[in-house]
């Protein structure tokens, strides 16, 4: 029989007066979801290679664009930007099992009543130390509008708008903020046509038979795939 090294203890919420006793024989926390909590124990006297509880928290950018080169913004009822008249692109969470590109389209459907088609991932960000003390990977995510008659979400937002570009980028905060400079840079970039970004390319999961997404430079790999078949 094979030696075990840690131990699982997942309590329904309904047990949860049995986490003392489990905590006095030297069980400890790992996580907790809204229906259970789990606890965990090493067994042998050497480091713990139980894995960490997930550490990121994973977030979206949406840059839409139409033809007139108008930049589809939002201003918000709450958070940092509450009040200061700061036009910023809609941003959101990927919610558990949603795949990025499927919450950039969600996020700016529910703010703004635009629907979209996913187009690249141009750039992400990964900063620490950021909510309840978790890291955080930000995805900025280009989207090409299939509407254009917007409805904001009254319950997050204040307004919302299609914006010139060159107004977008000339807002004040716009200049002095680096992530709002890097975004109008990006925007620029791909409104030129000179930058490629990564676009999701369907695959099989390596732990199942779902479909997962690799996101590569589709634009360079087709490119790449013709010239070897030449």
């Amino acid at each position: 029989m094979q030696a075990k090294r840690g131990v699982w203890i997942k309590l329904p919420i309904e047990l949860v007066n049995l986490v003392e006793t489990a905590v006095k024989e030297g069980f400890w926390y790992h996580h907790a979801e809204p229906s259970y909590l789990m606890l965990v124990y090493w067994i042998p006297e050497t480091a713990s290679t139980i894995p960490a509880n997930a550490s990121h928290r994973v977030g979206i950018g949406a840059i839409v664009i139409n033809d007139k080169r108008e930049v589809l913004v939002v201003q918000e009822k709450s958070g940092r930007f509450r009040g200061t008249g700061v036009w910023k692109i809609p941003t959101g969470v990927v919610d558990e099992g949603e795949d990025i590109f499927k919450a950039a389209m969600r996020e700016v459907k529910e703010e703004t009543g635009i629907d979209t088609e996913f187009q690249e991932i141009l750039a992400f960000r990964q900063s620490h130390k950021s909510f309840f003390g978790k890291s955080d990977l930000f995805f900025l995510c280009f989207l090409h509008p299939l509407s254009f008659d917007i409805q904001n979400q009254e319950l997050e937002i204040e307004a919302a708008q299609w914006m010139p570009f060159e107004e977008y980028a000339a807002q004040p905060f716009a200049q002095k903020h680096e992530l709002f400079k890097y975004i109008a840079d990006l925007c620029l970039a791909k409104l030129d046509r000179s930058y490629a970004g990564f676009s999701p390319l369907p695959t099989t999961s390596f732990f199942n038979d779902q479909i997962s997404y690799l996101y590569s430079n589709i634009q360079d790999l087709k490119r790449t795939s013709s010239a070897d078949h030449q």
